[in-house]
């Protein structure tokens, strides 16, 4: 009898991971073996134990690959009054927070599991069928760059020699480089971003729509960028969209953040 229970155990251990239909085919299989010896009470405390046992594991292999969400890198109330405590509350503590709980529900059962948050942007951009994973994942990822290309003002450091020297040679000037990111943010069209990129030894600026990054996009190196989804400022600017854009880039911007992605391009 032994023997037959150490049997059952392994056949449903083996079936559950396999059938939605698990009562009906774990005792067709465990027929086929020749345990019809074992009575439905011990089959049923088997199946349920190798439920428990498969639901643990399953868990534990989700919490091992969850993405979190990455600490501020100052206080809520440190970029007041461009940018309100009240608005970051939100933006981070709902929005951002929403995409990192939404991501971890949706990765188990993908290839994905246990990826960097990196790589699961890049790995789902441009598939249709990962077309959720990809939205939340590189909102996750927009939103932290984001929280790093500001800094409280006067604490954004300054431009590097070789960043200054390259917007000067693209733009002509630091302000003329600051107008682009701004009629960026200004004419992209619905929610988005509007970013500075450095691209084959040049600087210019971008605008991509919704969840876009240019870290999908080959030899292309994100120096900093502006969150134009409603709301990263409605609640402090109402629709001066344009007003909010050119305070952010006039007291906001982390050159220093700017230069170390520069360096790395």
């Amino acid at each position: 009898m032994r023997d037959s229970f150490v049997s059952a155990i392994m056949t449903a251990k083996k079936w559950m991971m396999k059938s939605p239909n698990l009562e009906r085919r774990t005792m067709n299989q465990m027929h086929k073996q020749g345990l019809e010896g074992v009575s439905r009470r011990t089959f049923m405390a088997v199946v349920a134990g190798a439920a428990a046992a498969n639901s643990v594991s399953a868990q534990q292999t989700a919490a091992a690959g969850a993405i979190t969400l990455p600490e501020l890198p100052y206080a809520q109330d440190a970029l007041a009054p461009v940018i309100s405590a009240q608005t970051i509350g939100f933006h981070y503590g709902k929005h951002h927070q929403g995409y990192v709980t939404t991501l971890n529900k949706l990765l188990p059962g993908t290839p994905f599991v246990g990826k960097t948050l990196e790589e699961v942007v890049r790995g789902t951009a441009g598939k249709a069928e990962y077309a959720v994973l990809f939205n939340n994942a590189a909102q996750i990822w927009n939103h932290t760059f984001y929280w790093h290309s500001l800094a409280p003002a006067g604490q954004g450091g300054q431009l590097s020699a070789g960043l200054s020297a390259a917007i000067d040679k693209s733009f002509g000037s630091l302000e003329k480089c600051k107008e682009a990111l701004a009629d960026a943010a200004l004419k992209q069209f619905g929610s988005g971003w509007a970013w500075l990129v450095a691209e084959k030894g040049q600087l210019k600026v971008v605008k991509t729509p919704n969840a876009e990054t240019p870290l999908t996009q080959d030899g292309v190196k994100p120096l900093l960028t502006v969150d134009v989804w409603e709301h990263a400022y409605y609640l402090d600017w109402q629709n001066r969209r344009a007003d909010y854009a050119k305070a952010v880039l006039e007291k906001l911007v982390n050159w220093k953040f700017a230069s170390e992605n520069f360096a790395k391009a």
